[in-house]
């Protein structure tokens, strides 16, 4: 029985470049960990010192027999070289105007969210957010969540409260705070108001 390797037709070049730089950052990641030069990594892999280097920068693409080798001399399991080429790496495009319109808890007193983003599998949560404040919108200084949270202003003015002290905030201006203290617009003073608005906080059970 023989097997035959067909190539996958969305296979690219950049891919196979993305996999020798990930098993090389692998390599040199476990290398550095065990406290071992290329030198003695090499010698123990039966490798030339010239060659290993190259492996580590991703400049050239190893055969599976030397893969075994460097698993075995670094004492971890062959897939692991595998590791981070495996690593989901998650992004997300929205175009202008078309994010994700979501209720929160200002959707009642007229602000308007839209959901740019959001992190997946990861420890710490991000949640990307437009925010938009019309004649419509009151305002709403009491908003108290766990995390952290940062805004810039994009369009419009207003004085923003966070823990007792007001910032006037104009286009280009930014915020960085603890987001368990109150927060939120105080005074809306030019119309109408957009902001960014990320949001950060640790995912349950994690």
């Amino acid at each position: 029985m023989s097997l035959e390797l067909t190539q996958d037709p969305h296979h690219t070049v950049e891919d196979e470049r993305d996999l020798e730089a990930a098993i090389g950052r692998q390599v040199r990641s476990q290398r550095k960990k065990l406290g071992m030069t290329v030198g003695e990594l090499a010698q123990l892999a039966d490798l030339s010192a010239g060659m290993l280097s190259k492996i580590e920068n991703g400049l050239t693409s190893p055969s599976l027999t030397t893969l075994k080798s460097l698993a075995r001399a670094l004492n971890v399991p062959f897939t692991a070289l595998f590791q981070r080429f495996e690593e989901q790496r998650d992004a997300t495009f929205v175009k202008a105007g078309e994010g994700l319109k979501i209720e929160r808890r200002g959707t009642r007193a007229g602000h308007q969210y839209a959901l740019l983003g959001h992190s997946v599998h990861k420890q710490v949560a991000v949640e990307p957010y437009m925010i938009t404040l019309t004649h419509e919108s009151e305002v709403f200084p009491l908003f108290q969540h766990d995390g952290q949270e940062f805004l810039l202003v994009v369009e419009g003015e207003m004085d923003y409260h966070h823990g007792g002290r007001t910032y006037r905030m104009a286009p280009g201006d930014s915020l960085f705070f603890d987001a368990d203290a109150p927060h939120g617009p105080e005074t809306l003073h030019s119309l109408p108001i957009r902001f960014l608005s990320v949001i950060t906080y640790p995912r349950e059970g994690e």
